[in-house]
């Protein structure tokens, strides 16, 4: 399978996106004309630096307005594309994109389309020049696939084929299978798009709503199998509009760009397995079967203060690490890390971002299954020298500047606790928390799709709906990514603003990703006495909120006093499921905890509370210096 992708699809000097898609592992590009032309080297010298990088030219893009011109506009486009013809020999390119015309004195008829492209074949085919036509979403008389195709089919020539386009096709909502009576070798070349189903025109929805497949709405997945379906065996390029990626790192939305065609073939594959798919064989996306630990970076000055935050939710030190200045601080099946070794990846980090979540261990059914995938799939291997009797747990770069580690039984790897620890005896304490129930992950707004992919093409993670969280200095947008069976949940937040609470914590903690921690009980009111008893400092939550809960909902008073006496949030779904949370005051940086209990199956996060705890926790900020890592 060869790989391209527009230059048009990210930002920079041609230069910078050239040396981005090289790093990315893509075959060749799409050279978008506009990217040249804006370039101060020739034709011969762009062509040049492009086979310096490793790189071939696949396509030319875009001609437009060529078929069904009256005269004298027609022989002005045949030498348009004759000049164009003579660029593409300088620069190395022997394809071209046609689009369909959407000139106003463009008239219809596919014969006549047929003829007028038919005749430009022919002069391409002396040059060694093939011609791909491709019918735009919102062409003025061919806008659709099918009509493209019967277009080609009637011109006839070797030198014409079609160019498919997902998003074109896609967003006209035209049946994909229909692409399957098409011929493999009259498809020359496949344009790859998704993007969020919005109601709006067209042409504005494709220039600043593209993105990578799997990052949208759109059948990509269906367009594919059925493309593959043809024979078709060309190479498969992302042509993406989209303003966020506009003023994103080029090396980071080529690399998004690389892993979306990997996954997208590898979803292709497993839902048709038996269509010929020109990809390695990859594990299959890992399912996660829970949180193993969270591990915290630190220092010897500011630990004690997670650590008297830890003993007040009755946590306790289970166990000390061998060689390192490691420690375990445990409740139920809940495992929390904390890392002040002096050297190494958890130090770096801590100077870096100061005290915060530096690892997540997650436990998977084979460990090495995931790294492959995970590698298969362009993300970074993690790796640091081994003391005596230490476990080389397989390990990954995560977002954020994080690591994730994959433990699992059948290797053995859970049996790390038991061999690089030693347990410390401390009585074992009981406050009702049983496990982590989702770990929040702040990021850049811009960021969001690239994190949503990142975990979900490795993992087998479904993403919730994207929600708009109110807060009182702007908008921040969250979605959820969880396992099927719910038992492994993250929550993607991205700010838009520094002023937000979201954007705060990212300044403050210099782009730390874990902004706070849930932890479910089995009793919540139990667990929150108990901490209270051990000296926890809750999110006080006003008398306000109560008295709209109420109206809301119609819970007796007896309920809502409960609820107020230990400032515990509630939200109610329609199939009788509650979710009750309270909040722990921030600690370094802006981190905190959560204490949640779900109950007849709900399924959400308690959205509706947002603006409420991030209302209350500004106004303790304000004026209040929190503990800076």
């Amino acid at each position: 399978m060869k790989t391209s992708i527009a230059t048009v699809s990210i930002a920079g000097t041609l230069r910078e996106k050239l040396a981005a898609i090289a790093k990315a592992g893509f075959d060749g590009l799409e050279i978008f004309e506009q990217d040249f032309l804006q370039d101060a080297a020739s034709p011969r010298e762009v062509g040049q630096m492009i086979r310096d990088h490793g790189l071939e030219v696949m396509l030319y893009q875009p001609f437009r307005d060529f078929e069904g011109l009256p005269e004298p506009l027609r022989t002005r486009a045949f030498d348009r594309a004759r000049h164009k013809f003579d660029l593409m020999a300088d620069l190395g390119a022997e394809q071209m994109l046609i689009c369909s015309s959407v000139h106003p004195q463009a008239m219809g008829g596919i014969d006549r389309a047929a003829d007028d492209l038919a005749e430009l074949a022919g002069i391409a085919a002396e040059r060694g020049i093939r011609l791909g036509y491709e019918a735009l979403a919102w062409g003025r008389h061919v806008n659709d696939h099918r009509d493209a195709w019967e277009i080609v089919r009637r011109a006839d020539h070797p030198a014409l084929g079609l160019i498919l386009d997902s998003f074109h096709s896609l967003g006209r909502r035209i049946d994909p299978e229909t692409i399957r009576r098409i011929p493999g070798d009259k498809i020359f070349f496949v344009q790859l798009a998704d993007a969020p189903l919005i109601e709006m025109d067209l042409l504005y929805w494709s220039r600043h709503f593209r993105n990578m497949p799997g990052e949208g709405d759109l059948a990509v997945v269906d367009f594919m199998r059925a493309v593959t379906a043809t024979g078709y065996d060309g190479p498969l390029s992302l042509e993406i509009f989209n303003d966020q990626f506009r003023g994103g790192s080029p090396e980071g939305i080529a690399r998004d760009g690389h892993r979306s065609l990997i996954w997208l073939m590898d979803q292709v594959r497993c839902a048709e397995p038996a269509l010929k798919v020109d990809l390695p064989e990859i594990p299959g996306r890992i399912r996660v079967e829970g949180i193993e630990f969270i591990e915290f970076a630190s220092d010897p000055q500011e630990a004690p203060l997670l650590e008297t935050a830890l003993g007040q939710m009755g946590f306790r030190r289970d166990a000390q690490h061998r060689n390192k200045s490691v420690t375990v601080w445990r409740q139920g099946d809940i495992r929390i890390v904390l890392n002040t070794e002096p050297t190494g990846f958890a130090h770096s980090f801590f100077l870096n971002h100061g005290t915060g979540v530096c690892d997540l261990g997650l436990r998977v059914s084979d460990a090495q299954a995931t790294v492959a995938r995970a590698a298969a799939l362009d993300a970074t291997l993690f790796g640091q020298p081994l003391g005596p009797e230490e476990l080389d747990i397989p390990a990954i770069r995560s977002v954020g500047g994080s690591v994730l580690h994959f433990i699992d039984e059948k290797s053995g790897l859970d049996d790390v606790w038991d061999i690089e620890f030693t347990r410390t005896g401390e009585t074992e304490r009981d406050f009702g928390l049983t496990r982590v129930d989702h770990i929040a992950e702040t990021m850049n707004y811009d960021e969001m799709l690239s994190w949503a992919l990142f975990y979900g093409s490795i993992f087998d993670m479904e993403q919730r709906p994207m929600l708009d969280v109110v807060d009182p200095d702007g908008l921040v947008r969250s979605q959820a990514i969880a396992s099927p069976d719910g038992g492994t949940r993250i929550t993607l937040n991205g700010a838009q603003s520094h002023r937000t609470l979201a954007g705060g914590f990212l300044a403050d903690s210099m782009g730390s990703a874990v902004q706070h921690i849930a932890l479910a009980s089995r009793d919540i009111l139990a667990s929150a006495q108990a901490m209270e008893d051990a000296g926890f400092q809750v999110l006080a939550i006003p008398e306000n909120y109560y008295h709209d809960l109420q109206a809301r909902y119609g819970l007796p008073d007896d309920r809502i006093e409960q609820l107020q006496r230990w400032n515990i949030l509630y939200e109610a779904d329609d199939r009788g499921g509650e979710f009750l949370q309270f909040y722990g005051q921030p600690l370094q940086g802006g981190l905190f905890f959560e204490i949640v209990e779900r109950r007849g199956g709900y399924d959400g996060y308690g959205a509706a509370n947002a603006p409420f705890r991030i209302a209350a926790l500004k106004r303790l900020l304000r004026g209040k210096t929190i503990p800076r890592a």
